[in-house]
């Protein structure tokens, strides 16, 4: 089969031929339509990150939508290595399979599963949003982000507040607050983004989906939690880290845990099982058509890896083998 292959890590893959996978108990063959480029896919093709292998080799791709054995259009996650999305075929566990609706298109699934199953599995696995609940997003302006926010709404929070970088894209999003926050640590704490995002917490969130982490993490966790401490108790705060695009690490108070009711979680690969992962995709995936999720892309042909993976890092790209 022709496929994408990682033969170097940090090098962009190459269209060749590789091996075709066998199905072994519980899993299933499943001929590739679409594919996404996620920001996970390339580091873990570059050997960064913390699920990294040891070794080059491999068809890159965590995800896809496709065919499997017995003729149904599913979803598929977490690819049995060396046989990622990014071919003709992948090989997967068949429990880490979702259907999806007849009227939704290959390419366009891809993209909103992509984008959006992680706040989906955040909002209902990690935090167990309520209705009601107020929800803010760290890293609104990207494909995860603006997917977090048409999520928590379908699930049914009262108040979405979208906080990102990029200010033209961030007041072009569907949300009750808009922030424009930057990660200079060395801007004045008192300046307007800080104020108002103080504002927003003592008005009330009851959870962050944060997929930045590094300094604009430390700057909404400043504002949620500084100067806290009251004696009948802070409210319940749930702050779910999802990525680390903004920085890896950072400094974190110990009064900061003690003063508030912060509780940090995590949710990605580790603190959630794949067939969680499959379940919500499915869920999400079954909810897009009348809920009118969407999340822009653009469609390539697989031979066109190295073209998408040199692109436009805010684009988000679909790779469509047999095209």
């Amino acid at each position: 089969m022709k496929a994408a292959v990682v033969n170097s890590f940090g090098v962009p893959p190459s269209y060749q031929d590789f091996r075709d996978p066998v199905a072994g108990d519980g899993e299933t063959v499943v001929t590739v339509h679409a594919a996404a480029l996620q920001p996970i896919v390339k580091r873990l093709a570059a050997g960064t990150h913390y699920t990294s292998g040891t070794s080059a080799g491999f068809v890159p791709g965590i995800d896809g939508v496709g065919v499997d054995e017995t003729g149904r259009r599913v979803y598929f996650l977490f690819p049995k290595p060396p046989f990622g999305s990014m071919a003709e075929k992948s090989l997967v566990a068949t429990e880490t399979t979702a259907p999806i609706p007849d009227n939704l298109p290959g390419d366009r699934a891809a993209a909103i599963a992509a984008a959006g199953v992680a706040s989906w599995t955040a909002l209902t696995r990690r935090a167990h949003l309520r209705p009601g609940e107020t929800v803010l997003v760290l890293g609104a302006t990207g494909a995860a982000g603006g997917m977090a926010l048409q999520t928590a709404r379908h699930l049914g929070a009262g108040k979405v507040i979208a906080v990102g970088r990029d200010e033209t894209r961030l007041n072009r999003l569907n949300a009750d607050v808009h922030i424009a926050l930057n990660d200079d640590l060395n801007d004045d704490l008192n300046d307007d983004a800080d104020k108002t995002l103080r504002e927003q917490f003592d008005q009330g969130v009851d959870v962050v989906l944060d997929f930045l982490w590094g300094a604009p993490a430390l700057r909404t966790l400043t504002a949620a939690t500084r100067d806290r401490a009251s004696r009948t108790g802070e409210p319940r705060l749930r702050y779910v880290q999802l990525g680390t695009s903004a920085g890896d690490e950072i400094p974190i108070r110990g009064d900061m845990l003690r003063g508030s009711g912060l509780e940090l979680i995590g949710s990605g690969i580790g603190s959630v099982a794949a067939t969680d992962f499959a379940a919500c995709a499915g869920e999400l995936l079954a909810a897009a058509p009348a809920a009118g999720f969407d999340t822009p892309f653009t469609s390539l042909p697989l031979p066109a890896v190295a073209d998408a993976w040199n692109g436009d890092p805010a684009v988000r790209y679909i790779l469509t083998p047999g095209t």
